[in-house]
């Protein structure tokens, strides 16, 4: 009996390690591409500040990075990390973890990637702009960052966190749950928050001097696009510590395992949906300030509108963890 568990671990580490990484890689990648393409336009728009130009792109291709470099951990930690727990519930905590963080990677590689596009394009048309354009880029993309962050500390819980101490039915289901919880969830907020730093690097380009003024309507509109990513985080939290009453039932199993896969899902819309809400937001206030208090209150109530289905969500995969 003992061989067998270690055999399906085994494969659970593999397996894990391959989604984590082979999902992982896709995001970082397009991001990376997206702003080369766009420093080469920049280039052979300015040829004159192609240095700079070149040395901005690696820095935000180095920033879109960082998410692969997460999966790349978890990948790595999954492989060899050493004897794990020898108990059945391991198997799906380990599939649970690469799954959370091969998903949870590829929004923010995308999303880091349109900050520094953008701020590329902005050095060639407004070369004076530059520094506080890599500024805006830097905040930006690791604001987009935050989401893979969620999902790597959820992937390391899942990875070293003991659950043998709770029934193996139905937390098997609760631990798949939790890692596609937050892992699909980060999808959504992390683009939309990259296309807001976007819109920041287009507007300082276009008015420098509306640098800090653009760069606080960018925080704020990223901080309620993050929203529903935290809401995954939250469902995946419920999942991995709360006492479940031993079961061989499929329901129960099926009701967490479904709670995690609504979250997730129901994340991504409502964070690309607000992202174009402060995109458009922090765009126009650099090109109209004067119109700010009224182009503010008009996104945030864009977005909150946008954040409703998010909710619904939420209180859908509540109510199968605690009422079903």
């Amino acid at each position: 009996m003992t061989d067998d568990i270690q055999y399906w671990i085994k494969v659970a580490q593999y397996t894990g390690a391959s989604v984590s990484m082979g999902l992982g890689a896709i995001g970082a990648a397009i991001g990376e591409g997206h702003t080369a393409a766009t420093a080469n336009m920049a280039i052979s728009r300015n040829p004159e500040r192609g240095g700079e130009i070149f040395k901005n792109m690696l820095v935000g291709q180095a920033v879109a990075e960082s998410a692969a470099i997460f999966s790349l951990v978890i990948a790595m930690v999954l492989l060899f990390s050493g004897e794990p727990l020898m108990k059945p519930i391991t198997i799906w905590a380990f599939l649970g973890a690469g799954l959370c963080m091969g998903f949870g990677a590829i929004g923010s590689g995308i999303g880091a990637g349109y900050p520094g596009a953008s701020a590329c394009e902005g050095m060639a048309r407004q070369p004076e702009a530059g520094r506080r354009l890599t500024t805006a880029m830097l905040i930006g993309s690791a604001v987009s960052q935050t989401t893979s962050i969620y999902a790597l500390v959820i992937a390391l819980i899942l990875i070293f966190f003991d659950f043998s101490n709770m029934p193996f039915a139905p937390t098997w289901a609760a631990l798949l749950g939790a890692g596609l919880s937050t892992g699909i969830a980060a999808f959504g907020p992390a683009i939309g928050e990259g296309l807001v730093a976007a819109a920041c690097c287009e507007g300082i380009a276009r008015n420098p001097s509306s640098a800090t003024e653009v760069t606080n309507i960018m925080l704020l509109g990223q901080a309620v696009t993050e929203t529903t990513g935290i809401y995954g985080l939250l469902v995946s939290f419920i999942l991995l510590f709360k006492s479940f009453v031993p079961t061989d039932a499929l329901a129960p199993a099926f009701a967490l395992l479904s709670a995690g896969i609504c979250m997730g899902l129901g994340a991504i819309g409502p964070g690309i949906g607000e992202g174009f809400t402060a995109k458009s937001t922090v765009s126009w206030i650099a090109r109209n300030s004067s119109s700010r208090a009224e182009l503010v209150r008009t996104m945030l109530v864009g977005q909150a509108v946008s954040e409703s289905t998010g909710i619904y969500s939420f209180v859908i995969a509540l109510i199968l963890i605690f009422v079903i």
